[in-house]
């Protein structure tokens, strides 16, 4: 018999399953109902839920069954490890499908970045599915290091592991029908196009949908997302290591709702995924905080197959992939045992991957910088700053009254005012900008990144000029990644040499290392939680209200470059 055959006859059970998961409750997403039975498994499907038996039985007495979980969208990037550590992070978690925009790496070296993902993924235990970047680099205000155009898309755009456009940052470009962005929207039409447009509403939320952008993962408060979901938006809950938006969002998530709302993490580390989790923490915390399991589960699954045309997934039902978790209970979500299409998730399932040869290599090309690069020479005492809100992307536009002295604008502690500066480091014109911060609450040294959204450049913060400088030449010597400095001395560093964003180092090695450098910021009197992505995401230019990029400050809400 061919496999189609096969799974027939053990759905029926004219011959024995492949693998039965006995003794278990399936909870069914559909009707919320638990289901006692056997799940009846032929190769990478389900056969059936019932009374069967099988060539090889699990024992799952005690557990409850639901499906694989579905990050739907995120940067595997930003858990600052490769896909091969990621999957290994994560899926024993139970996340068995993660939709991917690796538009972090594509801004560092291009198409080659994407490939690299598209290569990866037939070799992981999970389903990683990489969504094409839209916006390489997110507006003209930044310098990246590569460039996207539409007719680039169509070399990468066949793959397998393909669903359509991912986030489309440039929203402006969509609304004023920039033309660069009407090819990429007419490129994919017909196809899944993901969305990014943090506090849109009205009519321009309504130009931005008309252009058949279907998802949403910016939504930042109830009445944002119930707005997105009227006018036909999926609405993605996000809760990453900076942006925190589940609790601000449950309250739209009931029995009615969740078939049109999903989770995802966006950009979460592995230092986070180990004290807290992953998916499985945003189910446990919607629950615990008041939300139905049915309404969780199926954001946490059904409803994200559904949103992004997975229609193979998403129920323990037969014919579909057997992607499964095995839960301690729907109120705990601890992951006994998980089924990626129908394969175990063990260590030896692990060691058994394939493997891809990382690129990105020697990719910082940063200039040599000294203390008097960050100085901040404006006359003007009325001076913009940028407002940190913990927990969230969106900064506040700040006016701080800040004097010139012997020429330059220095930082103040006293007031929580630092220096900020972005360096171009893809080595296209080696530009400096500076700048001052608000909400970090350091008060001596300095840490600096190349993880910085979504150009990549080098950025630093500090209350210190001498320690700025070696914290960002520091960069250059190990190819990348994270580095606190205090009088003239490295406290701790994370090298990061794919493409100056991902380790070559197992997650555990990654997440000691981040808890190595939590520590050392909190040292020079940071307050933070993770300073090092709230950094990093100070310099997105799409995010409101205030930003900076390595041309100046940027005003995101006029989308311009506030002049000097």
């Amino acid at each position: 018999m061919d496999d189609l055959e096969r799974r027939i006859a053990q759905a029926r059970g004219d011959e024995p399953a492949d693998l039965v998961l006995r003794g278990g409750r399936v909870f069914d997403l559909i009707t919320g109902e638990t289901i006692e039975g056997d799940v009846a498994i032929c190769g990478d499907r389900i056969a059936g839920v019932g009374d069967y038996q099988g060539r090889e039985v699990i024992d799952v007495t005690g557990l409850t069954l639901v499906p694989g979980f579905i990050d739907t969208h995120l940067h595997v990037e930003s858990s600052l490890v490769t896909p091969f550590e990621f999957d290994r992070c994560v899926t024993p978690r139970g996340i068995t499908t993660a939709i991917c925009d690796p538009h972090e790496i594509a801004n560092v070296i291009g198409l080659d970045g994407i490939r690299y993902f598209q290569q990866a993924s037939p070799h992981l235990l999970m389903d990683l599915r990489v969504q094409l970047p839209s916006c390489v680099p997110s507006t003209q205000m930044e310098t990246a290091g590569a460039r996207i155009e539409a007719d680039d898309l169509r070399e990468v755009m066949d793959h397998p592991s393909g669903i359509g456009l991912a986030e489309f940052m440039n929203y402006p470009g969509v609304i004023h029908r920039d033309p660069t962005a009407m090819a990429k929207l007419r490129l994919f039409a017909g196809k899944h196009i993901d969305g990014h447009c943090p506090q849109l509403s009205g009519r321009d939320l309504n130009a931005y949908v008309a252009a058949g952008i279907r998802t949403e993962h910016e939504a930042t408060t109830a009445d944002e997302a119930r707005e997105k979901l009227r006018k036909g938006m999926r609405v993605l809950i996000r809760e990453g290591s900076v942006s925190k938006d589940l609790r601000a969002l449950q309250p739209v998530l009931d029995e009615r709702t969740s078939p049109y709302m999903c989770l995802c993490t966006d950009d979460r580390n592995p230092l986070d995924i180990a004290e807290h989790g992953h998916l499985d923490h945003m189910i446990r915390t919607l629950i615990v905080i008041g939300t139905p399991p049915l309404a969780a589960y199926r954001a946490a699954s059904l409803s994200g197959a559904e949103a992004f045309g997975l229609k193979d997934r998403g129920l323990i039902a037969p014919g579909l992939r057997a992607d499964i978790v095995a839960l301690d209970s729907l109120e705990g979500c601890h992951a006994q045992i998980v089924l990626c299409a129908g394969r175990v998730v063990d260590a030896a399932a692990f060691a058994s991957r394939g493997s891809v040869a990382p690129v990105g290599r020697n990719s910082v090309r940063a200039p040599r910088v000294g203390a008097a690069d960050f100085r901040c020479t404006g006359n003007r005492v009325e001076t913009d700053v940028i407002g940190i809100e913990e927990g969230r992307i969106i900064t506040r536009h700040l006016v701080e009254d800040i004097a010139p002295q012997d020429g330059d604008k220095r930082p103040d502690t006293s007031r929580d005012l630092l220096r900020i500066a972005v360096i171009e480091r893809h080595g296209k014109n080696g530009n400096i900008a500076t700048g001052f911060v608000r909400g970090f609450g350091m008060t001596r040294g300095a840490m600096a990144g190349t993880v910085c959204h979504d150009h990549h450049n080098i950025a630093v913060v500090g209350a210190d000029y001498d320690d700025m400088a070696l914290a960002a030449n520091r960069l250059s010597a190990i190819e990348g990644g994270f580095v606190v400095a205090e009088n003239g001395r490295i406290l701790a560093e994370l090298a990061l040499p794919v493409a100056g964003l991902m380790s070559l180092e197992p997650f555990e090695t990654v997440r000691d290392r981040l808890a190595d450098l939590r520590r050392a910021a909190a040292s020079l009197g940071v307050v933070l939680d993770e300073p090092f992505l709230q950094l990093a995401f100070l310099a997105l230019p799409v995010i409101p209200a205030l930003k900076i990029t390595d041309r100046g400050m940027v005003d995101v809400e006029r989308f311009e470059i506030i002049a000097r």
